[in-house]
């Protein structure tokens, strides 16, 4: 009962709620401690303290003189290749098979006991025959005529039972080995074990079944009548037992023991002798020697006591502050990345993904230009920048060069050289051609990489070549793999990037399709302002691709009425004259509002949303309210019922649109565009806009509202630009004289003039 009691005043009892920023800023710290957990766990820990950090091509400026004895294995390359010298030096081992001969002769002995037993049991000769036949065939020898004329005469059926008796007895106990044994043996000399002991010999010193088969022709009668020698070959083919066959058990436990007979020791190290010494470049043997040093010191555990946990808290330590250092970054420089835990869990996974790669890469002693680090380059550098994947690649050189495999200048300059090429050449991904050029750039590095290392350290060309040929494969492999699992990482993150906006362009997409065909004049609209859009957003360094995909997509909510709207109205008929301000308002309003349920259905992304919602801000439909106002003056108007919902534009490329918008349905309206014409009405719509408080919430600036507004009238000018008018006689509409010719004034302009205005 008194736990009942505390429980419910426990539970009573108000709880302290952590701050929303703790929690914020608690999982991403959280995430950076569980990422350099990780990475430490990864990589092996040695508790040697001031171990010397050589590689092939230094030059140590002292001894390295050994405290302990030690033994240097060979390594796996030089042990298999010793093992592969041993297995080829076994020869194939045949046996002689004492039992051959008899075995043979008893399987003869039947078969003419049982011809006998059919030539016995009475009938007619051609009933014996047949009886003869069908034996021959059930024993699966071909019957001919005369095979069964030899066998059916009783005479000539014991002179060939003792013929084949004899070849036996004679030429079989010689040693008869089948061709397919000798050709699988694949050596010149054989060991052959038989009653007289163990002996090599040649393989072409051995009898094969086509000798035997031709020394038993010597065997035949002089009398012997027609098919005699044919079916005394066929029988020895049928019934023939090798007398030598090839041991393949015997065989594989000689190549077994072969195998186990190499030494995997490559020598010994005593206590006090030169492990690598002064002033003389490092190489292979040295290596090995160093390796097999570390190791038996890390094996007597001479790093001192608590060595291996100082220094694995030491290698935490390094490697949380790594990653602090790129979590800082992300702080500091990309709130909106770091404030999206979509886009931090991302980077995570792409830098344990490589962390994880490398590990296996260090274990298996791969080279280390098989670390893709181009991978989760390419991906941050399309999802995002160049910048954020340069200093994401440098912040996983500098993690993974500090791990003890990979210490040294060779890990350190491959990754920051493969996976800073990897960032700087993304650019714009819009043809899956381009992926290409990013192999060949990456593979270049490589190359690059591999020739400084070898002029560094002496690489021979072997050497270099390997380091660049792997570099390629990796090049290839982390590029496609990027390439590949990009749509699955541009969905998880929401980021719309070029080449999922180059695939909304597509005039074929069924919304573009539907806007065209059903809203033809608000397709017409939203194509000229995608011009004016598109020049203006590029003058300034926004997205000029989302912006004018975005203005595709920006109308697409009058498909519902598209009478209503002017551009869209046949003739003078508007069904605005029929319907009340309020109503009118409400319809024109409801285009934003159905536009952004059409996107939801056909799953645009959000930034393709913003243009739908943010093109008309919070303007007034001042054309409705006036009308109300001046058909109710006294009524209760609302100014919200006569605006659009919102919100304003908050992005450069939006503010654009809106802009846009308006100076092209304005400037169809002008009765003379001249270009002092468009540059007033211009100026006079941004003023208006910005008098209205529409840009407040957009990041432009008047020096970029001034490179827009020179944009629209360069493209204005050139949309409206005056032109010839020529004849009808021409397909025209101009003036014509009395004989069918233009009619000249002085002033009138000249083709070429014209042209060119």
């Amino acid at each position: 009962m008194k736990w009942r009691t505390f429980l419910r005043i426990l539970s009573r009892t108000p709880r302290r709620r952590w701050p929303e920023g703790a929690i914020h800023h608690g999982v991403r710290a959280l995430i950076l401690v569980l990422m350099a957990a990780i990475t430490t766990m990864a990589f092996p820990i040695t508790p040697l303290m001031d171990f010397p950090v050589l590689e092939k091509g230094m030059v140590p400026e002292e001894d390295l003189i050994a405290q302990v004895s030690f033994n240097v294995p060979k390594s796996e390359q030089e042990l298999s290749r010793a093992r592969q010298d041993a297995e080829a030096g076994v020869k194939p081992i045949f046996v002689y098979d004492s039992t051959a001969v008899d075995s043979m002769l008893t399987l003869v002995d039947r078969f003419f006991t049982r011809v006998d037993s059919a030539a016995s049991a009475g009938g007619t000769e051609g009933a014996v025959r047949g009886r003869i036949r069908d034996l021959l065939s059930a024993y699966g020898i071909p019957v001919s005529t005369e095979d069964v004329r030899v066998l059916a005469e009783p005479r000539q059926r014991d002179r060939l039972r003792r013929t084949v008796r004899n070849v036996i007895l004679d030429e079989l106990p010689r040693g008869i080995a089948t061709t397919g044994d000798l050709e699988e043996a694949g050596s010149e000399d054989v060991r052959l074990v038989g009653p007289e002991g163990e002996r090599t010999v040649r393989i072409d010193s051995l009898l094969t079944a086509q000798d035997f088969y031709a020394r038993s022709d010597y065997y035949v009668p002089a009398s012997a009548i027609s098919g005699y020698e044919q079916l005394q070959r066929l029988l020895l083919v049928r019934f023939l037992v090798p007398s030598i066959r090839a041991d393949r058990d015997a065989t594989e436990r000689a190549i077994a023991r072969a195998r186990a007979a190499v030494p995997t020791l490559r020598g010994e190290v005593l206590e006090g002798e030169r492990v690598v010494t002064a002033r003389e470049r490092v190489d292979e043997n040295d290596i090995e020697r160093l390796r097999a040093y570390q190791q038996e010191l890390e094996r007597l555990g001479l790093g001192g006591p608590g060595a291996r946990g100082l220094r694995g808290a030491g290698a935490f330590l390094f490697n949380l502050i790594t990653l602090s250092l790129f979590g800082a970054l992300l702080y500091f420089y990309r709130p909106r990345v770091y404030a999206d835990l979509r886009h931090l869990s991302l980077l995570a996974f792409l830098i344990m993904a490589v962390t994880g790669t490398a590990a296996v890469i260090a274990a298996y002693e791969a080279p280390v230009a098989l670390i893709p680090i181009a991978f989760p380059a390419l991906v941050v550098a399309t999802l995002w920048d160049g910048r954020l994947a340069l200093n994401l690649s440098l912040i996983l050189a500098v993690l993974l060069a500090g791990q003890t495999p990979f210490l040294g200048i060779v890990a350190l300059l491959t990754l920051v050289t493969g996976g800073a090429v990897a960032s700087l050449s993304v650019r714009v991904v819009r043809r899956r051609a381009q992926t290409w050029s990013f192999i060949a750039l990456i593979a270049g590095a490589y190359l690059l990489v591999a020739v400084v290392l070898g002029l560094l350290r002496t690489w021979g060309i072997e050497e270099i070549g390997s380091i660049s040929g792997w570099g390629a494969l990796n090049a290839i492999a982390s590029a496609f793999t990027a390439m590949g699992f990009l749509p699955v990482f541009e969905g998880y993150t929401r980021i719309t990037t070029d080449q999922t906006l180059l695939e909304l362009a597509d005039a074929n997409r069924p919304l573009l399709r539907r806007l065209s065909r059903e809203a033809p004049g608000t397709y017409a609209h939203s194509i000229n302002v995608a011009n004016l859009a598109e020049a203006a957003a590029g003058a300034i360094g926004a997205n000029a691709l989302l912006t004018r995909v975005g203005v595709y997509y920006h109308d697409v909510g009058k498909i519902g009425r598209p009478h209503y709207f002017i551009e869209n109205q046949p003739g003078h008929r508007n069904p605005h004259d029929k319907l009340k301000p309020a109503t009118s308002a409400q319809v024109v309003r409801n285009h934003v509002l159905e536009g952004l349920k059409l996107a939801e259905e056909a799953n645009l992304p959000e930034c393709v949303k913003a243009f739908i919602l943010e093109h008309h801000g919070t303007q007034a439909i001042s054309f409705f309210y006036d009308q109300a106002r001046a058909s109710d003056p006294d009524g209760d108007l609302d100014v919200k019922d006569f605006a659009y919902p919102g919100p304003r534009p908050q992005s450069r490329e939006t503010a654009i649109v809106m802009l846009a918008d308006s100076v092209e349905s304005a400037a169809r309206v002008l009765p003379d565009p001249t270009p002092e014409a468009i540059t007033e009405l211009v100026d006079r719509i941004v003023r208006a806009k910005m008098d209205a408080g529409q840009l407040d919430e957009t990041p432009l600036t008047l020096r970029e509202l001034t490179a827009i507004k020179e944009q629209f009238v360069n493209v204005l000018t050139g949309m409206y630009h005056q032109r010839i008018d020529y004849p009808p006689s021409r397909g025209g509409t101009g003036p014509k004289t009395e004989g069918g010719t233009e009619e000249r004034t002085p002033d009138t302009p000249q083709p070429t003039e014209a042209g060119a205005r």
